[in-house]
């Protein structure tokens, strides 16, 4: 099924750009929410029109990503303190939710949504790197300190 997008998407396209994807994920994801619309000829006239609305949008987007960067990139360093065993292992675990909270009260904003922690929750003392995906080719990284407490 052919689509035209109507924001960015990773892995897909940049807006404007005619795709084709398969036709469930355009009727179950893509149409539903907003992000593309089916390539039709009245689509395609509608999109023409609004096409320097939705670029300015996109650009307005990725201006607010990398702000929203460079003030994580400002932090450096987080440091969470978490009750630990014997042995330097935590009594439960650091997760996104915890890492999104640090940074929020050390002045970032992030959602949760946007960590990446592929090796999942942290469940030990020291340094860790977080990933952070804030927008298409906006990441960065966010080194999380766990301090022991007994």
């Amino acid at each position: 099924m052919e689509v035209i997008l109507m924001e960015n998407i990773e892995n897909l396209g940049a807006v404007g750009d005619k795709v084709n994807v398969k036709s469930g994920f355009a009727r179950n994801y893509l149409v539903p929410h907003g992000k593309a619309k089916v390539a039709t000829a009245a689509n395609l006239a509608e999109f023409e029109a609004r096409r320097a609305e939705l670029e300015k949008a996109a650009i307005e987007a990725l201006a607010n990503a990398e702000a929203r960067k460079q003030a994580i990139d400002a932090i450096g360093m987080i440091e969470i303190t978490a009750r630990v065993g014997s042995e330097g292992k935590l009594f439960g675990s650091i997760g996104v939710a915890d890492v999104c909270d640090a940074i929020e009260t050390m002045g970032g904003d992030v959602q949760k949504s946007e960590i990446r922690m592929p090796e999942g929750a942290l469940r030990v003392v020291g340094e860790h790197t977080v990933d952070i995906h804030l927008y298409t080719d906006v990441d960065t990284q966010v080194t999380v300190n766990i301090i022991g407490e007994e």
